[in-house]
């Protein structure tokens, strides 16, 4: 491939085709099914299906095949084949499903509105990960353009990965024998650990939690009077979290939670932190003096994608401050999320979870924890030696640097499925969610550059792939 060549083509197509209409994409709100239960009739997802499909019929190959598949009362999803020059498949996955608003973005931004600010665009889904899609297509193309064999491609964009994914394995057992047996699976729906090489997704740790409810009351009182004789809800709520942590560090202590680290992911980490150094939290949006857990880069490192960590990321019971009169609280309810490391066992963490905080209550207070679906993580199967040379070629042809391998914090529900559905495939999950990037939050922007360069290294890797 000439790699000249490449990377022309590619920023062509993105700076005419591909930016203008990530830019459509992102004023559609179509926010994941758990965040509009009422998408069918909003008509969102429908919207964001249509822009993807017309943009991919306008650049398609001459022999490829799209379609969107339907399942009764499911979100849909986009399937594209692309017939190649030998028998193997190669599987590419993105999805077309946002995250909810966010409050807090900068008052020129917001969640649905488009903004080009030097070389990023900003706007929920662009990166998280809208791009997908487009990415994959040009990478073949790119590869067209020069006549450069490739293995049979199979792309699918699915609608519910922000709400775990759940109507995946109904379509993945649908598809089951036009997907065939991927060699290699392609996910663009991770992380970067800053914008300068290529960075390769090892691991991704599973996901737990639920709704935890603390009843005390059968209605609020003057605290004059509950105060010093009523526990109160929070009281109670910091007790049963001490089960679950330690509050002066942060440490997990449930043994259900744990794992043993692969020596060669520690290795990884080592590498990754001497690359990444304090740049790793010096990027977060800590306020003045505010300071990570630890100066420790490695085990900062190990902390985000090898252990367990707990996070209370919503809470109802609570008057708002303007409302909030002298009153001993009746109930709060909040909302845990727990990571837990890659090789952990979601299903028996979970119910470990659920047994800790409900039995022996403090106070004998009513408390109930209501699960959410365990999400499973994921630890990728040793790279070949041929695919690790692609993947290195790959960054230093377009990045200048060599690539770096490193887990990832969050959960891609997807990635664990495809692991036991294909044990002998090789994988290569990579994103363009670097520094300050902020997916799910407020500010999400995609580092144009780096979507360009991976593009690019997407169709080198391919092309590898086929010599």
């Amino acid at each position: 491939m000439n790699n000249q060549e490449c990377q022309n083509f590619v920023d062509h197509l993105w700076d005419q085709s591909i930016i203008p209409t990530l830019m459509e994409y992102i004023h559609i709100p179509n926010k994941s099914p758990m965040f509009d239960p009422q998408w069918q009739t909003n008509g969102h997802m429908d919207k964001a299906v249509k822009l993807m499909v017309d943009w991919c019929k306008k650049n398609k190959t001459d022999d490829m095949k799209i379609e969107v598949v339907r399942l009764e009362n499911r979100t849909p999803l986009i399937f594209i084949e692309i017939p190649g020059n030998s028998d193997e498949t190669i599987l590419m996955y993105g999805h077309m499903d946002k995250q909810p608003e966010m409050k807090g973005w900068d008052s020129d931004l917001a969640p649905w509105k488009p903004v080009l600010k030097g070389d990023k665009l900003y706007g929920r889904g662009g990166a998280d990960d809208g791009y997908a899609i487009f990415a994959s297509l040009a990478a073949i193309k790119a590869l067209k353009a020069q006549n450069i064999p490739h293995a049979r491609i199979v792309i699918i964009i699915e609608g519910c990965e922000e709400s775990g994914s759940y109507d995946l394995p109904y379509y993945m057992d649908a598809l089951e024998s036009r997907i065939g047996k991927p060699n290699l699976v392609i996910c663009l729906d991770s992380g970067c650990g800053n914008y300068d090489q290529l960075w390769v997704t090892t691991s991704l740790r599973g996901l737990i939690g639920g709704n935890l409810h603390i009843n005390i009351l059968k209605q609020g009182i003057h605290s004059g009077l509950g105060s010093g004789v009523v526990p109160s809800c929070f009281l109670i709520l910091r007790q049963l979290l001490s089960r679950l942590e330690d509050e002066a560090t942060g440490q997990i202590k449930l043994a259900e939670l744990q794992c043993k680290i692969p020596e060669q992911r520690i290795e990884q980490v080592g590498k990754a932190a001497d690359v990444l150094d304090s740049t790793l939290y010096s990027s977060y949006p800590f306020t003045n003096s505010a300071k990570p857990v630890s100066d420790n880069v490695s085990e900062l490192l190990l902390n985000r994608t090898w252990r367990a960590a707990l996070s209370v990321t919503g809470a109802n019971g609570l008057p708002l401050i303007e409302d909030a009169g002298n009153v001993t609280l009746p109930h709060l309810t909040v909302k845990l999320s727990m990571r837990v490391p890659p090789t952990c066992d979601a299903e028996l963490a979970s119910k470990t979870l659920k047994k800790v905080l409900e039995e022996n209550p403090p106070y004998h207070a009513g408390v109930q924890f209501d699960l959410d679906t365990p999400g499973s993580g994921w630890n990728a199967p040793e790279e070949s030696t041929k695919l690790s040379s692609a993947i290195d070629n790959a960054s230093q042809d377009f990045f200048g640097k060599g690539a770096v391998y490193l887990g990832e914090g969050g959960s891609i529900p997807f990635m664990g499925m495809l692991g036991k559905k294909f044990p002998h495939a090789q994988f290569l999950i990579t994103g363009v969610l670097g520094p300050a990037s902020n997916a799910h939050g407020p500010n999400e922007f995609l580092h144009i550059p780096t979507g360009k360069k991976l593009t690019c290294c997407i169709a080198s890797v391919i092309a590898d792939h086929f010599s």
